[in-house]
């Protein structure tokens, strides 16, 4: 089991991808903390689905003022050290240019509480606890959307998930010596709620993908897993492309 000893705190971990990361960490020996933003039903049905290897569950809304320092400390009171961060947690409303001033800044301030701030602030917390344990992990979820840009309704979410690669690169050239490890995963169109179910919507989508279907959340999942495991050291600072073959650099 490539992930025994490690214990990993997976953001947004209450459905979907976050589960999905969950599962296959614990199916590779890890522990894990799970943690969600409203939805504690939600994760709590998944870690009892999981059983003994998920120490516990933590809520925190990460729109709010420290909320990724708040969830580090919660965490670490269930096990220290954590071993492993993997921001997934994400939201992405519309910032249209049109429409009120008040809510087009309130889907920036959204956006980048979530996308940007809180993963850097958990980033900065879990960086201490590598630096006194002898190194660590830290795999952020980004998107296609940092790296080629979003529709036009969706500025904001293309700009926090673009500056969370960038974050993830520095931290990556600065900390690779101490043995503190990132990588970024960029997927496009991921098989879940957040997806389009029908309509106009999914025929863009999968127009677009020359792969032709989304991506399954255990595909991003196994490959987060891998990363985890330090099998591949020197891709750290790597953003890897699960897309289909719709953004290809």
């Amino acid at each position: 089991m490539m992930l025994k000893n490690q214990t990993i705190l997976i953001t947004g971990a209450s459905r979907g991808l976050g589960a999905a990361i969950a599962e296959d960490c614990v199916q590779n020996g890890a522990n894990v903390i799970l943690h969600y933003g409203v939805n504690k039903s939600a994760a709590c049905a998944t870690a009892d689905r999981l059983g003994k290897q998920v120490l516990g569950c933590v809520g925190e809304d990460l729109r709010q003022l420290g909320a990724g320092m708040r969830l580090w400390d919660a965490a670490s009171k269930i096990a220290n050290p954590i071993t492993a961060l993997v921001n997934n947690a994400g939201i992405d409303p519309p910032s249209p240019l049109t429409g009120s001033i008040e809510d087009w800044r309130q889907s920036w301030n959204d956006n980048l509480a979530v996308n940007l701030m809180a993963p850097a602030e958990l980033s900065r917390c879990a960086v201490q606890t590598f630096r006194a344990h002898g190194g660590g992990t830290i795999v952020n979820i980004a998107s296609r959307a940092g790296e080629r840009g979003d529709d036009i309704n969706h500025d904001a979410y293309a700009a926090a998930k673009g500056g969370l690669l960038a974050q993830t690169r520095t931290l990556a050239r600065a900390l690779a010596g101490e043995n503190i490890l990132c990588y970024a995963i960029a997927p496009g169109w991921i098989d879940t709620d957040m997806a389009p179910k029908g309509g106009p919507k999914l025929i863009l989508a999968l127009a677009e993908t020359p792969l032709g279907r989304m991506a399954a959340p255990e595909e991003i999942a196994a490959l987060t897993s891998f990363l985890l495991s330090g099998a591949c050291p020197s891709a750290t600072g790597a953003t890897f492309d699960v897309n289909g073959a719709s953004y290809v650099r």
